[in-house]
C-alpha cells in the first residue's frame, strides 16, 4: 500500500499542475489538493494503524478508482489520459498485490518475485511515459503559446487594420473635402481669370480706339475744311454766274472739283481705319485668312502711337518700319496676330518714355518694327525699342500669367502671356526675346507659312 499511495500523491501532484492558472479548471484545483491531503493522511495511517490496514487499502484504491474514474469520463481531462496510462499498469500491479496479500499471504511470498519484476516492468512504462508525455506536454505548450501569440498578433492587426480604415476614411473624407475646397479655388480663379484676360482684352480694344479716333481726326479735318473752302467757292460761283463772269465760273468750277477729290481721297482713308478699327475690336471667327503681314504692322504700329499719344499728349517717340517688300501673304488669325504686334508696340513705347523720363536731352526714343522672309519659308517680326531693356534676373518670367514690370495699375501681367499662347497655340510659330539693359530689348515672332 506504502507504493501504492506514494503512487497516487505523484499522480495527483502532476494532475494538479496541468490545473495550474486555468480558470475552468479551478474548482478542480481544489479537488485534487483534497485528493492530496486524503492520500497523505492515508499513507499516514497506514504506517501507524496496522489493524486497519485493510480498510485503508480499500479506501485508498476507491479514492484511485475515482480519480481514473473521473479522467476517464470527463472531456475536461482528455489531455490527462495519457498520465493515467503511465500510472495504471503500475498502480494495477500494486492492487493485485495488495489484495494477494490480503487474501493468501502464502500464495502472495511465492508469487512475490514475478510481481516484482512486473512492478519492475511497469516501473519502466511508466518513466517512459512520463518521459514521453513531459515531452508531448512541452510540444504542446510550446504550440499552444505558438497559437496564443498568434492569436494575440492577429487581434493586434485586427484592431490595427480597425483603426487603418477609421483612419483611411477619415483621410479620404478629409481629401475629398480638400478636393471640393480645391475646386471651388480652381473654378474661382478660372472666373477670375476670365475677367482679366477680357479686362485685357477690353484695355487693348481702348488703345486700339483711342489710336484710331486719333488718326482718323485727321482725314475728317481735311474733308470737314476742303468741305467749307467748297461752301465758300459754291457761294462765290453763284454771284459770277449772277455777274455772267463765266471764266470765273470754271475757275471756281475747278477748284471745287480739286476740293471733291481731296475730300473723296481724306473719305477714302478714313473709310479704310474703321474698317480696320472694325477688323481689330470684332471676335476671332477662328478661321485664318491670307494676310499682308506689311500692311498689318503698319497699322498696329501706328494705331499703338496714336493712342498713347490720345491718351497721353506729352508723349513723343518716333517710329520706324523695315519691311521687306517680297514677303507673301500667309494665312493667320488677323484679329489675334495684330493683338499680339500691338500689344508689343505699346510695351515697346511705354518702355522708350519711361526710359525717356530719366534719360538726357540727347536721348532719341524710336520703335522699330521689321519683316522678312526666313530660309525655311517661315515669316519673322520684329519689334524693337531702344528702351531700358528687360532685367536678366526676370527676363525669363516675362511669359508667365499675371507676371508684370510696370508698376501697380499700369498691368494685369496678361498681355504678353497671350501673346505668346496665340503665336505658340494658335498659330504653331514661336515668341522670343532679346533684351540688354539699358540698350533695349527686341521681340522675335516666327510664324510658318502653310501656303507654301
Amino acid at each position: 500500500m506504502v507504493l501504492h499511495t506514494i503512487l497516487v500523491i505523484i499522480l495527483l501532484f502532476n494532475l494538479r499542475k496541468q490545473t495550474k492558472g486555468k480558470s475552468e479548471l479551478e474548482q478542480w484545483d481544489r479537488l485534487i489538493t483534497a485528493g492530496i491531503a486524503l492520500s497523505a493522511g492515508l499513507f499516514v495511517l497506514s504506517t501507524v494503524w496496522h489493524r486497519a490496514e485493510g480498510l485503508l487499502i480499500v479506501l485508498s484504491y476507491a479514492l484511485t478508482a475515482t480519480v481514473v474514474y473521473t479522467v476517464y469520463t470527463n472531456a475536461l481531462f482528455s489531455s490527462w489520459r495519457p498520465l493515467i496510462n503511465a500510472f495504471l499498469p503500475l498502480i494495477a500491479l500494486n492492487f493485485v498485490e495488495d489484495m494477494l496479500s490480503l487474501i493468501d499471504r502464502e500464495f502472495y511470498k511465492s508469487w512475490r518475485n514475478y510481481l516484482e519484476g512486473a512492478e519492475l516492468l511497469a516501473l519502466i512504462w511508466m518513466v517512459a511515459m512520463l518521459i514521453t508525455n513531459n515531452k508531448q506536454r512541452k510540444a504542446l505548450e510550446k504550440e499552444r503559446r505558438i497559437n496564443e501569440e498568434k492569436e494575440k498578433e492577429y487581434r493586434i492587426s485586427e484592431q490595427l487594420k480597425a483603426q487603418l480604415e477609421v483612419q483611411v476614411q477619415e483621410r479620404t473624407a478629409e481629401i475629398t473635402r480638400q478636393k471640393e475646397a480645391l475646386q471651388k479655388t480652381l473654378h474661382e480663379l478660372e472666373a477670375t481669370q476670365s475677367q482679366l484676360i477680357h479686362a485685357e482684352k477690353m484695355a487693348s480694344l481702348g488703345e486700339l480706339t483711342a489710336g484710331i479716333a486719333h488718326e482718323i481726326q485727321n482725314p475728317l479735318n481735311f474733308v470737314n475744311n476742303f468741305s467749307e473752302i467748297n461752301a465758300e467757292l459754291l457761294a462765290e460761283m453763284k454771284v459770277a454766274i449772277d455777274n455772267g463772269d463765266y471764266e470765273e465760273v470754271k475757275a471756281l468750277a475747278n477748284d471745287v472739283a480739286d476740293n471733291e477729290q481731296k475730300i473723296n481721297l481724306h473719305g477714302k482713308r478714313a473709310d479704310s481705319i474703321v474698317k480696320g478699327m472694325l477688323q481689330h475690336s470684332r471676335a476671332s471667327t477662328g478661321q485664318k485668312e491670307l494676310t499682308d503681314i506689311n500692311a498689318l504692322c503698319d497699322e498696329c504700329l501706328r494705331l499703338s502711337y496714336h493712342g498713347l499719344r490720345a491718351k497721353d499728349k506729352t508723349f513723343n517717340a518716333g517710329f520706324e518700319t523695315k519691311f521687306d517688300e517680297q514677303l507673301p501673304k500667309i494665312n493667320v488669325l488677323p484679329q489675334e496676330v495684330g493683338r499680339v504686334i500691338l500689344n508689343l508696340c505699346n510695351n515697346a513705347f511705354y518702355a522708350t518714355n519711361a526710359k525717356k523720363q530719366t534719360a538726357g536731352s540727347d536721348y532719341k526714343p524710336v520703335v522699330t518694327i521689321e519683316t522678312s522672309s526666313r530660309p525655311d519659308k517661315s515669316i519673322e517680326i520684329k519689334v524693337k525699342d531702344n528702351g531700358a531693356g528687360i532685367p536678366a534676373s526676370v527676363i525669363d518670367k516675362i511669359f508667365q500669367p499675371f507676371f508684370t514690370t510696370k508698376p501697380t495699375g499700369q498691368g494685369t501681367g496678361l498681355g504678353l502671356s497671350m501673346s505668346y499662347d496665340i503665336i505658340t497655340n494658335a498659330h504653331q510659330g514661336s515668341l522670343q526675346v532679346q533684351s540688354q539693359e539699358n540698350t533695349g530689348t527686341t521681340f522675335i515672332i516666327t510664324l510658318p507659312n502653310t501656303n507654301s
